[in-house]
C-alpha cells in the first residue's frame, strides 16, 4: 500500500484510465477517475457541461476535485488530459503525491480516440495534425508538472505498469 496519491496526467488517449486501473490491482489502493467523478457529482456529462457552462467552468469542478483528493486516503488518480493547464492544479497534485506523465505519439493517440464522441477538446477535429498541435501546446505542461515521464507507445499495460513502479521504487516511495 502507498502513503500518497500517484496522478496520472498526459493527454486524452495516452491510457490514463488503462494504467491507473492496472495499477491499482498491484497497488492495492483505491482508484480515481476524475473525469467519471465529476459527472457523477456534476449530473451530467462532461460534454454538457462544457457545451452549457464552458471550459472555465470545468476548470474550476476540476481544480476543486484536485484539492478534494489530496486531503483523502491515498490513491491512483486517473487525470482528466487538460488538469495541467492550471498551475494550481500541479500544486495541489504536488503536494500530495508523485505525478507520473504519459506520453504518447500524436498517431497513437489518434488510433486510441478516433471512435470516440466524448472528447469535447476534438470535436470537429479528429485528426493527427490537429492532436498534435494542441498536444504540442500541453507537452511543456505535462513534463515540467512531471515527476517522471513514460511513454506508452507499443507497450502492454504490464509493461507501462512495471515501469511506474520500478521509478517510485528508484526513488523509495514503495
Amino acid at each position: 500500500m502507498i502513503d500518497y496519491n500517484i496522478f496520472l496526467i498526459g493527454f486524452m488517449g495516452a491510457g490514463k484510465s488503462t494504467i491507473a486501473r492496472t495499477l491499482v490491482r498491484e497497488l492495492g489502493c483505491p482508484l480515481v477517475e476524475m473525469d467519471e467523478r465529476i459527472v457523477q457529482e456534476q449530473g451530467m456529462s462532461i460534454n454538457d457541461i462544457f457545451a452549457q457552462y464552458g471550459e472555465e467552468h470545468f476548470r474550476d469542478i476540476e481544480s476543486k476535485l484536485i484539492q478534494d483528493l489530496g486531503k483523502q486516503e491515498a490513491s491512483v488518480i486517473s487525470c482528466g488530459g487538460g488538469v495541467v493547464v492550471r498551475p494550481q492544479n500541479t500544486e495541489y497534485m504536488k503536494q500530495s503525491g508523485r505525478i507520473v506523465f504519459l506520453s504518447a505519439t500524436p498517431e497513437t493517440v489518434y488510433e486510441r480516440v478516433k471512435n470516440s464522441n466524448d472528447r469535447p477538446i476534438l470535436n470537429g477535429h479528429m485528426n493527427v495534425e490537429y492532436i498534435a498541435q494542441l498536444m504540442e501546446k500541453r507537452r511543456r505542461l505535462y513534463e515540467e508538472a512531471a515527476d517522471f515521464i513514460v511513454s506508452t507507445d507499443k507497450k502492454t499495460r504490464e509493461e507501462i505498469c512495471q515501469e511506474i513502479l520500478d521509478r517510485l521504487e528508484e526513488t523509495n516511495e514503495i
